[in-house]
């Protein structure tokens, strides 16, 4: 089974290449934007002819929330762009296409964990073209899973851990947001769920019809105050910590106050078992 991993500096892709070694069975492509750039339809085709792969996991995405809303092109190029490509190349060689997404293709005004039936209404750039890119691909090619997940974190690249972990070195004390919930996702198991999904369709590729969209994350909820006390509590860190309202911190772009995931269909359908945000926390 050859696996090509796209966006393979990113957090994601740091991390599946951090964990490939525990598949000897798989032979995993990690491309880069230099050697892979989604955007280039004839540099996605000429990789593709060269590597054959049989599963595409597209961790490739314009992720800065906050500057996509001053830089609409760029995120549209790789996010919905870059999307196209893949699935356009992904058909023409039969190759199943793994896409990540986000809880940011919905609006948050929901108070129950969201499900894959639940219509999206992102309220920002980012979040627009990441559905967009979900759009691209389901109208494109039908081997694909979209699996939506949410405020993912490692030891790889920049995300809410690291940054709480550095602003505890530099301060006494923080002021963090506690009117957004959500749910960690460890981006480990992540991974892991997303080689899951290629390892048991592989077994089985023309009895199930399991293409579609998914939710993964970590289980349970929080706020990012709660997230950034649980970090600190781990790591002994002793810091003066507060909570504040949303509108006490601004951003160019509005997140969802609630963004709760529900995981039945994918842990039903792949039998993936999925810890508890806070077990994850501690495992990384």
């Amino acid at each position: 089974m050859v696996i090509l991993v796209t966006g393979a500096n990113g957090q994601l892709g740091q991390t599946l290449q951090s964990i490939a070694e525990k598949y000897s069975d798989i032979e995993f492509v990690f491309c880069d934007s230099k050697k892979l750039d989604i955007t280039d339809y004839d540099n996605v085709n000429a990789v593709f002819d060269e590597f054959i792969p049989n599963y595409c996991i597209n961790a490739a995405a314009y992720t800065a929330v906050d500057k996509a809303e001053s830089e609409s092109d760029k995120a549209y190029a790789i996010n919905v762009l870059g999307s196209q490509n893949l699935a356009k190349v992904c058909k023409m060689n039969n190759t199943v296409l793994l896409h990540v997404s986000t809880d940011f293709v919905f609006d948050g005004t929901k108070t129950t964990p969201y499900t894959e039936l639940d219509e999206p209404n992102p309220t920002g750039v980012y979040g627009q073209t990441k559905l967009d890119g979900e759009d691209a691909i389901r109208e494109l090619w039908e081997k694909h899973f979209i699996i939506r997940t949410s405020w993912v974190y490692s030891k790889f690249g920049n995300n809410f851990m690291k940054t709480m972990l550095r602003l505890a070195s530099e301060r006494e004390e923080l002021s963090v947001v506690n009117d957004q919930i959500g749910t960690p996702t460890n981006a480990v198991d992540l991974a892991e769920g997303l080689i899951k999904i290629c390892t048991t369709y592989n077994l089985q590729p023309t009895t199930q019809n399991l293409f579609g969209i998914y939710n993964f994350s970590n289980e349970g909820q929080c706020s990012w105050f709660d997230f950034a006390q649980k970090i600190f509590e781990i790591n002994n860190i002793t810091i003066d910590l507060h909570p504040i309202p949303t509108t006490s911190y601004p951003t160019p772009a509005e997140r969802p106050a609630y963004s709760v995931l529900d995981k039945s269909k994918i842990k039903k359908t792949f039998g993936i078992q999925i810890n508890d945000w806070e077990t994850s926390l501690r495992n990384i």
